[in-house]
């Protein structure tokens, strides 16, 4: 008898999500019978809902488990009866499994990125490093680049706190690097002696349009990383492939976090390539919808 699952993911103005389809094709390769619903508490049926009240609903409905996105990655950890090492490391959480009984946090962030680094520049230099941006992606991203073996982290925001918190956390986890925060400024000063750069910021995301920083101040053999991925390719790195850097596109991170989600929730191997291919094909799909809006 076919095993049935039934997947959710919570969060807010997540109702265009291409989760639930990419989750799905590969459950239907896999053999599985396979529901994934979206749980948008901005959704004006939800809006009243907490965070646990979702989670009460989702054991009462049968819920194999659940995604979470933004803003519940850390409310979620006080649901939690266990979690994963990397969770409790990283300071978030983005799968919920066994809602209905000993409820078990993973995070696949991280591991999504350490999959796109990995996948596109496996032997790069990484003594030093610049990150733009140290929130919810920037944490992972950053908790990735460590686990890599990036010797230097240099950290910047907006909001020096928030990275100065992060160079912080880190620091004590990853003793034998160098984890530290600064201002944007000192951070583009740093940028021309980089290895590589990540951009943790929505910068460059559909809304979000511009550059988090200018090409012209790279190092010109340094590899660029993009954890946006709407549109396929944002201008950070169209630009940065124009110039001839090494670039690693946000899809690929999120390839690796769906995968590794699916193989947490089944038990079974993806076919991360099979993935990819239906990722990109779910991208093209979309950015021609948009072309044709003419947005």
């Amino acid at each position: 008898m076919t095993k049935k699952y039934l997947v959710g993911l919570v969060g807010e103005s997540i109702e265009h999500s291409l989760t639930p389809d990419l989750h799905m094709q590969e459950a239907r390769h896999l053999g599985l019978e396979y529901e994934y619903r979206i749980i948008d508490l901005l959704d004006p049926n939800l809006s009243e809902m907490s965070f646990e009240e979702v989670l009460a609903e989702a054991t009462r409905s049968g819920y194999s488990a659940l995604n979470v996105t933004h803003p519940f990655k850390q409310v979620a950890l006080g649901s939690l009866k266990s979690s994963s090492t990397e969770v409790q490391e990283v300071g978030a959480t983005n799968l919920v499994l066994q809602p209905g009984g000993q409820i078990h946090g993973e995070n696949t962030d991280w591991s999504g990125f350490l999959f796109a680094i990995g996948q596109s520049i496996p032997n790069a230099k990484r003594d030093i490093v610049v990150q733009v941006g140290s929130g919810g992606a920037g944490g992972a991203t950053a908790y990735a680049l460590l686990k890599w073996g990036v010797k230097r982290l240099v950290v910047t925001d907006v909001d020096l706190s928030k990275a100065q918190s992060l160079a912080f956390r880190y620091q004590v986890l990853f003793p034998s690097a160098r984890i530290e925060a600064v201002e944007i400024s000192e951070a583009l000063s740093i940028l021309a002696v980089s290895d590589g750069v990540v951009n943790a910021t929505p910068i460059g995301m559909y809304g979000h349009p511009g550059m988090p920083f200018e090409i012209s101040s790279l190092n010109p053999v340094a590899w660029v990383a993009d954890v946006v991925y709407r549109p396929i390719e944002t201008e950070l790195i169209s630009q940065a492939r124009l110039a001839g850097h090494v670039v690693v596109a946000g899809g690929l991170m999120a390839i690796g976090q769906a995968a590794d989600s699916l193989r947490l929730i089944t038990g079974l191997e993806p076919n991360i390539y099979r993935m990819r291919d239906h990722f990109m094909e779910l991208l093209e799909d979309e950015s021609a919808l948009t072309r044709s809006k003419g947005i």
